[in-house]
């Protein structure tokens, strides 16, 4: 997908424009699946929750993943040939962990991805596990370019790293920049878990809700949250209150291997989360999917840690902590969620015909575990963020599926 063409420049400064290169703000009718737009210090930082939303919730997982921009992107019309984007990155790492991959930033011209380049610098939060502690170091922003690009008038979509919280420091290009006309496709919301935020996937075009929205002709807004799919109410009532035509939710990873809650507190929850959505959606589809298969959790309850003889032998993987009796107790888990779940829905659907049930063993499967196993026994890799949005697109978006536009 990359080519010789795309490269990344470091810089020390990177406010140090390129010559013959014209700056263009950063505004909102630039940005693209976004709740809100923080001015800092430095530049612009994305937020997927709104402000009063954050302020309901002081766990620092939830405000590093929403400030991870999964699914946010820069949109516009140009002549461009040249484009650059100075951005400075915050990111996680944990003593004894290989690190992850860079973060990429994807170019979409007219509808096809073109072109990728990696981020690079800026801070890294280093953790060790074993006692807690953490050390920060702070680097430069980085400059991705793209050049050689045709010198049309074109739509042009520079996805952001889903993985990284970025802060955009500024847009440069050797042409004029104007604000793309407004979509005329149908706004898709999806609230999932880190499987949803993207996980394992190799770029933000990759992510399995982004391939599902290219393929099913929508508009893609993503609270796929980390660690953070927990029936919050604020999320309940963030998704309320953003305009969308079509609305899914795929709920119950996060519940189980957190072990927040026990089966007596998940219904009502589940209830009281469609309530507050439907208080502004009256009529929109929404589309209820149960979790994927997850072996560690298939029959035994959370909470889920790190699997200490992986990240001995210098590797990323994880481990069940709760013990499968305890589900007699109503510990949580998947398998009695997807039941669970299913039955909520069914039984809401008499007064509710536009709610609808997605197993999402239809996404991936025991027997898709063989052939592409999770590898670190909870996230999908790339290959598996492919299979789940093209099935989620014939599942969810085609005639005469739950999401389908045709005929509404």
């Amino acid at each position: 997908m990359a080519d010789a063409r795309t490269r990344v420049i470091i810089t020390k400064d990177a406010r140090m424009p390129s010559q013959s290169l014209t700056t263009s703000p950063i505004t909102a009718s630039l940005v693209r699946g976004a709740a809100e737009l923080e001015q800092t210090e430095r530049g612009i930082l994305p937020h997927r929750l709104p402000t009063w939303a954050r302020k309901q919730c002081a766990d620092p997982q939830l405000a590093s993943v929403e400030a991870q921009p999964s699914g946010v992107r820069i949109v516009f019309r140009t002549r461009a040939t040249v484009i650059e984007l100075d951005v400075l990155r915050s990111r996680f790492a944990y003593v004894g962990v290989p690190p992850r991959p860079d973060g990429r930033v994807d170019l979409v011209v007219d509808g096809d991805v073109v072109a990728q380049a990696a981020t690079s610098g800026g801070t890294t939060i280093t953790v060790d596990m074993a006692t807690g502690a953490a050390e920060q170091e702070a680097g430069p922003a980085s400059t991705i370019r793209f050049a050689d690009l045709p010198d049309a008038l074109k739509s042009v979509e520079m996805w952001l790293p889903h993985n990284e919280k970025i802060e955009i420091l500024e847009l440069r290009t050797n042409a004029p920049v104007e604000p793309a006309p407004a979509s005329e496709l149908p706004v898709w919301l999806h609230h999932g878990s880190s499987i949803s935020h993207g996980s394992d996937a190799a770029s933000p075009t990759g992510i399995w809700p982004a391939v599902a929205a290219r393929l099913g002709g929508t508009e893609l807004v993503n609270l796929g949250l980390g660690g953070s799919a927990l029936l919050d109410p604020f999320t309940a009532r963030t998704i309320r209150d953003t305009p969308a035509d079509l609305i899914s939710l795929k709920l119950g990873i996060n519940v189980v291997n957190a072990d927040t809650m026990r089966l007596r507190a998940f219904g009502p929850a589940v209830h009281g989360f469609l309530d507050t959505i439907r208080e502004g959606n009256p009529t929109t589809p929404i589309l209820v999917v149960s979790p994927i298969y997850c072996g560690i959790h298939e029959e035994t309850p959370g909470p889920v840690s790190f699997d200490a003889d992986a990240l001995a032998a210098g590797e990323r993987r994880f481990r069940a902590t709760g013990d499968p009796a305890e589900s007699a107790f109503g510990k949580l888990t998947l398998t009695v969620i997807r039941g669970e779940l299913e039955r909520i829905v069914r039984e809401r659907q008499a007064a509710d015909p536009n709610l609808y049930f997605l197993d999402g063993l239809r996404l991936y499967g025991e027997n898709d575990s063989v052939e592409l196993p999770l590898p670190d026994a909870l996230h999908p890799d790339a290959a598996t963020h492919q299979l789940m949005g093209e099935r989620f697109a014939r599942l969810a978006f085609s005639e005469g599926g739950p999401l389908s536009i045709s005929g509404r």
